[in-house]
């Protein structure tokens, strides 16, 4: 059984920023290459970011380049994202999601992971 947990969300202004964190539970503690998506009210789930297994490889959608910054700590089983220069548009809700490594890359369809968490709610005001 696998369990992802989202936490970090919150109410901020644009420009702010706020960390989002996901922490990864497994009894077989396998590793994992680590996504995060976000789906805004009306609108379909999108890619925000992804990181490989061992954090050497990290992709970002262009929406969120040069202000997202996707990292990981495999001793503590979590990975964070941290988000500088918000804006309204970002505001969302974001979820983690996880799929066994089995190579080297990072994946940004949605349908790639198996494992996804509760997600969880920023919302950026004007």
């Amino acid at each position: 059984q696998v369990q992802l947990v989202e936490s970090g969300g919150g109410l901020v202004q644009a420009g702010d920023s706020l960390r989002l964190s996901c922490v990864v539970s497994d009894r077989t503690r396998s590793t994992y290459t680590m996504g995060w998506f976000r789906q805004a009210p009306g609108k379909e789930r999108e890619f925000v970011a992804s990181i490989n297994w061992n954090g050497g490889s990290t992709v970002y959608s262009d929406s969120v380049k040069g202000r997202f910054t996707f990292s990981r700590d495999n001793a503590k089983n979590t990975v964070y994202l941290q988000m500088n220069s918000l804006k309204p548009e970002d505001t969302a809700v974001y979820y983690c999601a996880a799929v066994r490594a089995t190579n080297w890359g990072t994946y940004h369809n949605a349908d790639d992971y198996p494992y996804w968490g509760q997600g969880t709610q920023v919302t950026v005001s004007s």
